[in-house]
C-alpha cells in the first residue's frame, strides 16, 4: 500500500514540476511583453502556491520511505 501512495506522490511531484516550470516561463514571457504589474503578481502568487504545494508533497513523499 505504501508503494502506491509513494508512486501517486511521485506522479503528483512530476505534475507540479511541469506546472511550475510552465508558470515561470509564462510569467517571464508576460514580463518581456509588458504585462501589467497585476498580471505579473497574479502569476507570482500562483507560482508561490505551487511551490508550497510541491514542498509539502516532497516532504510527504520522503516520509513514505
Amino acid at each position: 500500500m505504501n508503494g502506491n501512495r509513494a508512486s501517486d506522490r511521485d506522479r503528483e511531484i512530476d505534475d507540479l514540476l511541469v506546472q511550475l516550470a510552465g508558470l515561470v516561463r509564462v510569467r517571464s514571457l508576460l514580463d518581456r511583453r509588458g504585462a501589467t504589474e497585476a498580471e505579473l503578481e497574479e502569476h507570482s502568487a500562483e507560482i508561490g502556491r505551487l511551490h508550497w504545494r510541491l514542498t509539502r508533497t516532497v516532504k510527504q513523499r520522503t516520509g513514505d520511505r
